[in-house]
């Protein structure tokens, strides 16, 4: 340690005394001695630079190296700008502000990038470039994009290890595509594309394709071949495909090429544009819509748009009923550029200002035929008539769903311009794949039928067994827990917390027997569903076709079990049809009942049978023979969807002519 005395050591008041607390810039200057002897407070300091840099009428430019280098912006090592820092301005924030508080003015300030120049032609102020007014380096927004690259999002982003592996790392493989090639496949409307074999055969990028062999698709499914090309091709359509068939993909891929192709255009411009004076203000504008009727197909449908997302600059949110709104809210003001929504919460969103749709391109209505025939009609027509999104023939409407019956085909056309209708397989009937079982069981033996065929079933594989209410839901979940069986239930009543942890038990096999009612499990896509049993049959056909859509899901094998008994007489004839067109074995008792209903003295049969006519499986378009016998036969009308005009029978009022006037299928 050394000892050796330190010589010329001032004093603590000496060494204050030698600041000149009290004297000013000006009089250093004119004494002619260096002003770094006058002391500045740290909360003063940042402004004493701003006075000395900003100066737009005669600004000293030689002095801003100093600056830039002392706040450690010097453009060879990078600090909080840009690389190409060229003006002093541009660091302290707006150009047309008299300071350059970086903290008391958020709608200017250095760590809020949502409220620039509103006069400003690009999204931050005028002179935006570099400094504190842009954020891209930090990586806070997602709204913020560099200049550089802003108009080309076709590149892939940087791939993140850890994000690969929660999407990507439950891909399904081994899917048997040998047997679903065979499912026919019908195209009608104008100048329908010619489908595709491959992924390969269009370009989507390198985004999509990079994305599409990290989740294992080697090639397309039936709706994917057609429907792709289709939607590529700018083209409204209304495909019906077997539940499970992969519809979601069919209209994310090509949605999502065209948005990394085309980029953000005006959407982003706006979203950038609006004046924030505090935090939490802008509105979000995406560019593709995509609805949904439950709040599990949504996060479906939000999770596989992740997946083909990834590596890109799109950002997917979803928003549904039963959770947090706060936090839904939160996540949107991150940016949104596609949105996945349950009408009524999209509503209170719209309604809040959180979102606009004046950009959205893209509208996809997916169990389209379920989200109308469940009373969402006036919310679809409030987000698509009657706010800022582009009308039809402007946008592009798509609807997907396992079933389209006659009417909701009529009512759909007032939200398609020209589209193309696609049939794949049997639609409104079932996939061969499934094997249907009906058996007469009276209402007291259902329980020890039930157990009976779960004994039989074995403990490993899934079982969902659909029930028509709620409280049969509970009470059938609390006699199979009390036989001794692992079983969970879902159902409109429970919170989305409950209703996504028994999602996750029934998947991972913990709980091999979920009891749902048919609303819940909409939509739902649950792989490796063995057995589907109706305990309790719908009281329609539609709604039976969905329900046994849960198993035998995209070319696999799959049971069917319904519980029929004279509750159900009104299903007859349609199921015995169904079962006939699937080649199934139908019970003897069955075709007799049919038999029956047939003619008895009501005189009903399959022609005034709601369903009757294949369920949807027909464009409704090519049978409009049987539709103008009941209106005006002239064909030659003005409103052509690439078949020809349709006369006066349908038209631009309502639901158009006779049709209307006659049925009421919303019960308004």
């Amino acid at each position: 340690m050394s000892h050796v005395a330190i010589e010329n050591v001032l004093g603590l008041d000496q060494q204050l005394a030698g600041l000149d607390l009290t004297s000013s810039a000006g009089d250093a200057q004119n004494a002619g001695g260096p002003s770094k002897g006058r002391y500045i407070p740290p909360h003063l300091r940042n402004r004493e630079a701003s006075k000395n840099v900003y100066n737009p009428l005669g600004a000293n430019h030689s002095n801003f190296p100093m600056l830039r280098n002392c706040y450690g912006f010097d453009k060879d090592d990078g600090g909080w700008s840009n690389k190409d820092v060229r003006d002093p301005y541009s660091s302290f924030g707006s150009r047309d502000r008299g300071k350059s508080s970086l903290f008391s003015d958020r709608g200017r300030g250095r760590f809020d990038d949502r409220g620039r120049n509103n006069d400003s032609d690009q999204f931050g102020s005028r002179n935006d470039r570099g400094g504190f007014g842009r954020m891209e380096r930090g990586g806070n927004s997602r709204w913020v994009e560099d200049k550089r690259d802003e108009d080309d999002w076709s590149k892939q982003q940087p791939a993140n290890e850890r994000t690969e592996q929660e999407l990507f790392s439950a891909c399904n493989t081994g899917i048997n595509f040998e047997k679903y090639d065979d499912i026919p496949v019908e195209a009608t409307g104008a100048n329908s594309p010619c489908h595709i074999e491959t992924f390969q055969e269009v370009n989507m990028g390198e985004i999509i394709m990079g994305n599409i062999e990290l989740s294992r698709y080697d090639r397309p499914t039936p709706v994917q071949k057609h429907a792709i090309p289709i939607i590529i091709s700018k083209r409204d359509l209304m495909a019906c495909a077997q539940t499970g068939s992969g519809k979601t993909a069919a209209f994310l891929l090509p949605i999502l090429s065209q948005i990394y192709a085309e980029g953000p255009g005006e959407a982003l411009k706006s979203a950038k544009s609006q004046d924030s004076n505090r935090y939490g203000r802008r509105k979000q504008y995406p560019l593709a819509l995509v609805l949904a009727p439950t709040r599990e197909l949504a996060v479906q449908i939000y999770d596989e748009s992740r997946k083909f997302a990834y590596r890109s600059r799109v950002r997917p949110c979803v928003v549904y009923g039963g959770a947090d709104i706060g936090q839904q809210i939160r996540e949107l003001e991150r940016g949104c550029h596609l949105l996945v929504a349950t009408p009524g919460r999209l509503v209170d969103m719209i309604e809040r200002g959180k979102v606009g749709l004046d950009f959205c391109k893209y509208l996809v209505l997916d169990e389209a035929d379920r989200m109308l025939d469940m009373g969402f009609e006036p919310q679809i027509r409030r987000i698509v008539e009657q706010d800022a999104m582009p009308p039809k023939g402007v946008r592009q409407t798509l609807m997907f769903s396992a079933t389209f019956p006659k009417e909701i085909q009529i009512l759909a056309r007032d939200f398609l311009d020209e589209y193309i209708f696609l049939a794949v397989g049997r639609v409104g009937s079932t996939s061969e794949n499934i094997t249907q079982k009906v058996v007469w069981v009276e209402e007291l033996d259902k329980r020890s039928f039930l157990l009976d065929l779960l004994n039989a079933t074995g403990k490993d594989s899934l079982t969902l067994v659909f029930v028509e209410t709620k409280k049969g839901a509970d009470a059938l979940e609390d006699f199979l827990y009390r036989e001794g069986y692992a079983c969970t239930s879902i159902h409109g009543d429970r919170s989305q917390r409950d209703r996504e942890e028994a999602l996750h038990h029934f998947r991972s096999g913990r709980c091999p027997i979920l009891v749902a009612t048919a609303v819940a499990a909409r939509g739902l896509d649950i792989s490796n569903v063995k057995h589907v049993i109706n305990f309790d049959l719908p009281s329609d056909i539609e709604e039976y076709v969905h329900r046994i859509g849960r198993t035998g899901r995209v070319g696999n094998l799959g049971l069917a079990t319904s519980f029929f008994n004279e509750k159900n007489s009104n299903i007859t004839k349609d199921l015995l049809d169904l079962l006939v067109e699937a080649k199934q074995e139908v019970p003897s008792w069955l075709e007799n009942l049919a038999y029956e209903h047939q003619h008895k003295g009501t005189g009903r049969g399959r022609s005034k049978s709601r369903f009757a006519g294949g369920f949807g499986a027909k464009d409704y378009r090519q049978t409009n023979n049987s539709f103008n016998a009941r209106g005006n036969r002239n064909t030659g009308g003005t409103r052509g969807f690439g078949g020809g005009g349709y006369g006066n029978y349908y038209n631009a009022d309502g639901y158009g002519g006779a049709y209307n006037s006659q049925v009421d299928w919303w019960g308004n």
